[in-house]
């Protein structure tokens, strides 16, 4: 049976691609679970309209990403948490909390996803974060200061 995915799945299929799959397939786990749709001549219409619309969508969040990115390497991000006398955070500094901070000081939206943090910040002082996706990178300076 010819099938039109709606979401991605792993080693099946790509969201907007037509496949293949057995019919049984389709029947007891694509429909039921909303992962794709029957490739009619009317749903393969509709999909490449949604398609397109889809790649505009993200040819403008990428644009975004690049011009935040862009900003981002140009801002020192100043975060305050409470530390003890050797400057040991009692709480580390997560991805969330400095895309919050990036959007609050900076006015720029990042998501938390984007930031790539092997885990998180324990140290004050001024650390250099990777920020982006793929090979589309840049660094973000962060300075985390003892306070209350």
């Amino acid at each position: 049976m010819k099938v039109i995915f709606i979401k991605d799945i792993a080693k099946v299929g790509r969201k907007y691609q037509t496949k293949e799959v057995s019919n049984g397939y389709a029947q007891n786990f694509l429909f039921p679970h909303k992962y794709a749709i029957a490739a009619t001549s009317e749903n393969v219409k509709k999909v490449a309209d949604l398609k397109n619309t889809y790649d505009a969508e993200l040819k403008i969040q990428h644009d975004l990403l690049m011009k935040n990115l862009k900003a981002i390497s140009e801002v020192t991000l100043k975060i305050t948490s409470k530390a003890n006398g050797k400057g040991h955070l009692f709480s580390g500094i997560h991805k969330e909390q400095i895309s919050k901070e990036l959007h609050a000081q900076a006015h720029i939206e990042m998501p938390a996803n984007l930031i790539l943090l092997d885990k998180p910040l324990k140290e004050v002082g001024i650390h250099k974060v990777k920020v982006g996706e793929g090979d589309k990178t840049t660094f973000l300076n962060l300075e985390i200061v003892a306070g209350e």
